[in-house]
């Protein structure tokens, strides 16, 4: 992540942001957004989401990220911590390569209304640019949960840059075995996430697990939450082979050991047992087996761990 997106005075990006063309929906239930989910489920996280129902609505609101009249995904967001319990993609393959300069975008329909407990921005129920100002000296930078590298296009590229769709990330987190995680999974989906058509299809849900300590420490600027783990998970129908795959991966969001180069590729059930989310539930996505089977074979190029 740029260091100057976290320096960029709060009035330059207001500024900018009034150019942005974004309205994006907080909607009432995670099902006004279903596309983006695969068999139009939502995953399972304990005391958050279960059954498709989330259990305290005041807390947690979903919003259909929309950029220029378009959704382009869907994100559970936590208003007390500041930062997204998940986002869900569609992943399409790629059209658009690079990273884009563009601002951090706000969601409007998430500002405080009630003037004795609203921030000098006007803001309290979502990260603002200034929460972020100084992360980098911190050790931390923005971490997207969508990934702008896993969008279709410039546009939908740029409506990842929202401030609701970024985690405070160990920065050698995220750009070393985190990063590594989203290029090999990035490079597993366009080989073998062929519909019938042969078309470029996978779906994709990525958390974090808030660090549930009082501590000031584990809250950026005294507002943000630091995950303590950060997660994701795929699954698609592979057309050639006639069946269906599917991995996930976790991390603790500290910075980089020489050694962790790699996170582990584990199942959906192992994601389940150690961090209790249940990616895809009810869904034909295979629960013990993962695409590791393919690190050292056919999918050699895509640099994956060769464990």
């Amino acid at each position: 992540m740029a260091k100057r997106w976290c320096l960029l005075p709060l009035a330059a990006v207001l500024l900018l942001l009034s150019f942005v063309p974004t309205v994006t929906e907080v909607v009432d239930s995670m099902s006004d957004c279903a596309e983006f989910l695969l068999e139009k489920t939502p995953p399972q996280v304990p005391g958050i989401l279960e059954g498709g129902n989330i259990l305290n609505q005041n807390r947690y609101k979903p919003i259909c990220q929309t950029f220029k009249n378009k959704k382009r995904f869907v994100t559970l967001y936590d208003t007390k911590n500041k930062i997204p319990v998940f986002s869900a993609y569609k992943y399409r393959g790629e059209q658009q390569t690079g990273r884009p300069q563009t601002p951090w975008k706000i969601e409007p329909q998430l500002e405080e209304k009630n003037t004795s407990n609203m921030r000098d921005d006007g803001l309290s129920h979502q990260a603002s640019d200034s929460d972020y100002k100084g992360c980098i000296t911190k050790g931390f930078n923005r971490g997207h949960l969508f990934p702008n590298s896993h969008a279709f296009d410039k546009n939908e590229q740029l409506s990842t840059f929202t401030l609701t769709n970024i985690v405070p990330q160990a920065i050698s987190f995220n750009s070393g075995s985190w990063s590594s995680m989203e290029q090999c999974i990035k490079c597993i989906m366009d080989e073998y996430c062929k519909d019938n058509n042969a078309v470029t299809k996978a779906y994709v849900v990525t958390g974090a697990i808030p660090n549930p300590s009082t501590d000031p420490n584990t809250k950026l600027n005294k507002r943000v939450n630091i995950p303590d783990k950060l997660w994701s998970a795929f699954c698609c129908y592979d057309s050639k082979k006639k069946k269906w795959i599917a991995s996930a991966h976790w991390g603790d969001n500290v910075p980089d050991k020489p050694e962790r180069k790699y996170l582990p590729t584990i199942t959906l059930q192992k994601l389940q047992e150690e961090l209790k989310i249940v990616a895809f539930p009810e869904t034909q996505c295979p629960l013990q087996t993962t695409v590791s089977e393919f690190y050292k074979t056919q999918a050699k190029h895509c640099q994956c761990q060769k464990t």
